[in-house]
């Protein structure tokens, strides 16, 4: 609540007006022992900046409250900005001095009829307020009606203020004593103005919530609460230990800045109980307005659900070339992400991968073929969507066609307009017309249509604008051009594309401004927090560029039922055996796998060399695990063939010992892995080496192609070989089987071979 104004009362009844720092945000009052039943009001008032305590951790809850400081409370409220900007009205109340301490205050409120003074023309500033006036003066400045409430009170029908009482009781937001009687003209102390305060405010909330009213709602949300709507952090670690529950520094980030979101990693996954219990806590723990939680779940490589369907990636998709199967696949694991309690997974990939040596989306795209990327990418929103969970479709306006990867340097991305629309924007594009509801921006600059640059606090070079901070970008194509409505968030912002660059504070302001809705992953979230609040405070961020991200955020979680909290932790847990890795989703999972692998060579053209019966097979990989993965699968599979294998490494140094395995063998799996590194500087000359040696020996032999499959432009003369696209189990058991001649190669090679 940095920057609120707040009082420090003095041992009178007037005060002084200062301007809080960061300490009074963190105020914890150490005199509430006594009025328990006012702490969390009175906790809420004082997080909101409404009302502060005298200094020393002291609130004095059983302190009267006059008239003056009850408007003022009121005024913080309803209209901070007046207070800051010192727009006050023409004060017709002859004992409010313009000395008075909240002269302002009292100024506001009588402009906009918040609280009405005596026949006399009279305010009586620091007379006690009276319970009754409570009533009117909270019915008067948040309108409220009569509720539907039994009313018990006996001793206020006749009293002046019978109509507010009867509203304020009607609705639960006062209560009488245990004699039925009200006590109107009773004296109201701190603690009970804060209470009857909190009450209304959380009423009015919770009613602009059933109503789906989200300007109401806005208008009872604080900036420190609508800026924390538009930031989602990580919470992979607290104080040196991996975060697995909902643990204090968890609770103080929620609370301290207002989260909307939080993104879930491995670290934070030990099973699916944990996890799905992590996340109802974590719910529990958000208040009125609950957290998006996502997770990167595209299959393949980028994988999170312990003990789910592990699907064999977009790649494989890609292969099969079959939309049916990209609908069961993002519905499928729509359906097992929503059973763990999480509502937003950022994929699918629409990067179109037309770059072999793109080092990080590679076999994480569906294709390089534009066309088939917006079929399988639309599908598979759509089963996303039909299992109620949000596809937040990446990296917009592209990353498909880059060397660099963005987490560890920034991408130029040179192509001319024309190319950008025939080719990266395709699959954005139909989504966007196909009702997509999140977008993630890429960390890459696009010259053709922002070329400003800026000046690094890297190493003072000039650098250009990534989409991310581009409002040409984000503002001008994808809202204003391709009409897009829903919701933009961020890519990561501790990648250095962003990080080394610009610095978070100026990163974070850029964003918002350019069009972001939502931040993702700031290094610091304290200060991109902060920095948001002190730019919308300054002006430097209108609040309307606020007020129009938040409505989208809130609009979202609406529509994906989060705010329906219905379902017990009971109830979660004991729907997880049906749902996480069912016998349904792995039929999909094989069905996938079975269908993508693709014949990259053959002698006769059609189909690899098979492995025999009684063959001595030798398992070459550069990993040690993933040979003796080939090799369990194998045998699984091999039935009655009597198989006798070895396993052996490929690699620098390690290559002569993989010739003698080579040498002793019948049939030889050569299992090749390029990911996350450019192909071209790949170590390929090893199996160059190995494949020579078997060619010339004329041995059967498989090119196994485990990662992005470029290996026919590096390696030649390979004459068999398949893709799988993928190293997990699924897509290696597939393989297998088609060695084994149990199933024939039958996908369609997704990439260009240039």
């Amino acid at each position: 609540m940095n920057g609120k104004l707040i009082t420090i009362f003095g041992a009178v009844l007037g005060s002084v007006l200062v301007w809080a720092g960061s300490a009074a945000a963190e105020e914890r009052f150490s005199d509430l022992q006594h009025s328990k039943w006012a702490e969390d009001g009175i906790t809420y008032m004082a997080e909101r900046g409404t009302v502060a305590g005298y200094g020393n951790g002291k609130f004095m809850p059983e302190r009267q409250v006059t008239r003056a400081q009850a408007v003022t409370f009121m005024v913080r409220e309803l209209y901070p900005q007046e207070l800051q900007q010192e727009a006050g009205g023409v004060m017709t109340y002859t004992d409010v001095p313009k000395n008075h301490p909240f002269y302002l205050e009292i100024a506001i409120a009588a402009k906009h009829g918040l609280a009405s003074g005596f026949p006399d023309s009279t305010f009586h500033p620091d007379a006690p307020m009276s319970r009754a006036e409570t009533a009117a003066f909270l019915t008067r400045a948040y309108s409220l009606v009569k509720g539907q409430q039994p009313v018990t009170i006996t001793d206020t029908a006749k009293h002046w203020a019978a109509a507010p009482i009867l509203i304020m009781s009607s609705n639960g937001l006062i209560g009488g004593y245990s004699d039925s009687t009200f006590r109107p003209d009773r004296s109201v102390t701190r603690a009970e103005f804060a209470v009857f305060m909190s009450r209304v405010i959380r009423f009015e909330r919770q009613g602009a919530i059933q109503a789906q009213d989200w300007d109401k709602l806005m208008s009872y949300m604080t900036v420190s609460e609508q800026v924390g709507q538009m930031l989602m952090p990580d919470i992979r670690q607290w104080n040196g230990q991996v975060t697995t529950t909902v643990n204090e520094g968890v609770k103080r980030s929620i609370h301290d800045q207002d989260l909307g979101g939080l993104i879930l990693f491995d670290k934070n996954i030990v099973d699916a109980r944990q996890v799905t219990t992590l996340t109802h806590d974590l719910q529990m723990e958000a208040g009125d307005i609950p957290l998006f939680l996502g997770i990167d779940q595209e299959g393949g490589v980028v994988k999170r659900i312990p003990g789910g369907t592990n699907l064999p990636g977009q790649m494989a998709l890609g292969a099969t070339g079959d939309t049916t199967l990209a609908e069961a696949a993002g519905r499928l694991t729509g359906e097992e992400l929503k059973a763990l309690g999480l509502q937003v997974n950022f994929a699918p990939v629409l990067d179109i991968n037309s770059n072999p040596d793109n080092p990080i989306i590679g076999m994480r795209s569906f294709s390089s073929d534009p066309d088939l990327v917006t079929r399988l990418g639309l599908a598979e929103i759509q089963g996303l969507r039909q299992s109620g969970v949000i596809a937040a479709v990446k990296h917009f306006p592209g990353h498909g066609d880059t060397v660099v990867d963005s987490h560890l340097g920034m991408p130029v991305l040179s192509h001319d307009r024309e190319r950008l629309d025939a080719v990266e924007l395709k699959p954005f594009r139909s989504a966007i017309d196909n009702g997509v509801e999140m977008i993630m921006t890429a960390h890459i600059a696009f010259p053709a249509v922002d070329n400003e640059h800026v000046t690094s606090l890297k190493d003072g070079s000039s650098v250009p604008i990534p989409a991310t901070l581009s409002k040409k970008v984000l503002t001008g194509l994808l809202r204003g051009e391709l009409g897009y409505k829903g919701v933009i968030i961020s890519d990561a912002f501790t990648m250095n594309a962003i990080a080394e660059h610009f610095g978070e504070n100026q990163a974070v302001v850029r964003a918002v401004s350019a069009g972001v809705d939502i931040i993702l992953m700031p290094q610091d979230p304290a200060a991109a927090h902060q920095t948001l609040v002190n730019a919308v405070k300054s002006g430097a961020i209108p609040i309307e560029t606020i007020h129009s991200s938040v409505k989208r955020i809130l609009e979202l979680k609406a529509k994906y039922g989060l705010f329906d909290r219905s379902e017990s932790l009971t109830e979660q847990l004991a729907a997880l055996n049906g749902v996480i890795g069912s016998e349904k989703h792995r039929t999909v999972e094989r069905d996938i796998a079975e269908r993508a692998v693709t014949l990259l060579a053959g002698r006769d053209g059609a189909q690899p060399d098979s492995i025999r019966q009684g063959d001595r097979v030798a398992i070459v990989a550069a990993d040690g695990e993933q040979a003796k993965q080939l090799e369990r699968q194998l045998k699984q599979a091999a039935n009655n063939l009597s198989l006798k294998t070895v396993t052996a490494l490929v690699g620098q140094g390690k290559t002569n010992e993989a010739l003698q395995a080579v040498d002793q063998a019948d049939y030889v799996i050569l299992a090749s892995y390029q990911f996350r590194n450019v192909a071209s500087q790949f170590g390929w000359a090893d199996y160059q080496t190995l494949i020579d040696e078997m060619n010339k020996r004329n041995k059967r032999y498989t090119l196994l192609s485990l990662g992005n499959p470029y290996e026919m432009i590096y390696i030649k003369n390979i004459r068999s070989g398949i893709a799988v696209y993928g190293k997990q189990e699924p897509n290696t058991a597939a393989g297998i089987k088609v060695l084994l001649g149990q199933l024939k190669a039958g996908g369609v090679l997704p990439v260009t071979m240039k």
